[in-house]
């Protein structure tokens, strides 16, 4: 009897070999989220919240909240009006240069999240375990390997490593390398998600079967009925291909601007001129470093806040991964969900028949 043989006959009823087979590839992930289909929700501000996290965690995946500059008075409500709208298991996501992240820990303590995410850099002295103490598993990202195995020896539950093709802010190496650097040494000792031009489901299965538990997908929900994106955000995302969504360029090298990867507009070019203004700020001594970094991430939020809400999409920021060339319509999450489990399904479907 071959391997795939003994894959169909341990299949459920009513289920493919394809279904049964990414099934097991997840489960990993599965448990450590405590969702059916191991898929998390990128964290995008503005657009990750109440509506869409909800949505998500509904439909089987992990509804990740993203809590960006919010003060902890507003996560508060965001996490409250979430649980009002899922019983399921989401997660939220803080960026770790905060200067309110220990209060913002406190509120998702209150609130019992399981699951919290940093990004945005290395945890700060203390972070990791204050999140911990209140029974929250914490994932962090992983941009490289050396970091990978530094975050593990800290104790850190989980890994994201996210590549450039990824929107928003991004780091110089694609996601397969990363993906071929980092699984190999370190996916038997922690779960770990992949995330950054993940489109189709097809790519998702690749990657379960290099070893990661599950995926993080961000641009393919924007388009997502659920999303409260302005209509032109959505449009935008429909219209465009993969080469407009494209990185930021960082003007001063002293300046340490982590680049964002958005659709090109009127925007890209404003941001030169953002940077500039603060790269002199610093000459004068104006402002400390840590001061540079909150202005240009407070400069970003406001820039995304006028194109997802108010629709400004020319002199707003439109923050999207190289996938968007995938997203064509606007679709119910779970739609969207289906889709690609089908479609990894098949993928696996199709190999196992070799």
């Amino acid at each position: 009897m071959t391997s795939e043989v003994k894959v169909a006959a341990a299949a459920e009823p009513g289920e493919s070999v394809g279904h049964d087979r990414l099934k097991r590839l997840m489960r990993r992930g599965t448990d450590f989220l405590g969702c059916e289909v191991a898929i998390m929700g990128g964290a995008m501000s503005w657009i990750s919240e109440r509506h869409l996290v909800s949505a998500i965690s509904n439909a089987g995946g992990f509804g990740v909240i993203a809590c960006g500059a919010m003060t902890p008075d507003l996560l508060d409500t965001e996490i409250a009006e979430t649980k009002l709208r899922t019983d399921k298991p989401f997660g939220v996501n803080l960026i770790t240069m905060h200067p309110q992240l220990t209060e913002l820990i406190e509120v998702t303590k209150r609130h019992g999240v399981s699951h919290v995410v940093f990004a945005g850099g290395l945890p700060p002295t203390g972070s990791i375990d204050k999140v911990k103490e209140g029974g929250a598993k914490l994932i962090c990202f992983a941009p490289a390997l050396a970091l990978a195995k530094k975050l593990i020896r800290s104790g850190v539950d989980a890994l994201v490593i996210e590549g450039m093709e990824a929107g928003g802010h991004i780091g110089p190496v694609s996601t397969s390398v990363l993906a071929q650097e980092i699984l190999p040494e370190v996916a038997a000792d922690i779960p770990v998600f992949v995330a950054g031009g993940i489109g189709r489901g097809g790519l998702m299965a690749g990657y379960l079967e290099m070893g990661a538990v599950g995926v993080q997908i961000g641009t393919r929900f924007v388009c997502a009925h659920e999303c409260i994106a302005h209509p032109n955000f959505k449009k935008a995302f429909i219209r465009a291909s993969a080469r407009d969504a494209i990185p930021s360029v960082q003007i001063d090298p002293r300046l340490p601007v982590i680049p964002v990867r958005a659709l090109k507009n009127r925007e890209m070019e404003n941001f030169s001129a953002k940077q500039i203004e603060v790269a002199k700020l610093l000459d004068e001594g104006k402002v400390e470093m840590a001061e540079a970094q909150l202005q240009i991430e407070h400069y970003w939020a406001g820039a995304l806040r006028r194109a997802v809400i108010e629709g400004d999409v020319e002199s707003g920021s439109v923050m999207a991964g190289q996938s968007v060339g995938m997203v064509k319509e606007e679709q119910p999450v779970k739609e969207i969900i289906d889709t690609l489990v089908d479609e990894a399904s098949a993928a696996l479907e199709r190999r196992s028949a070799f």
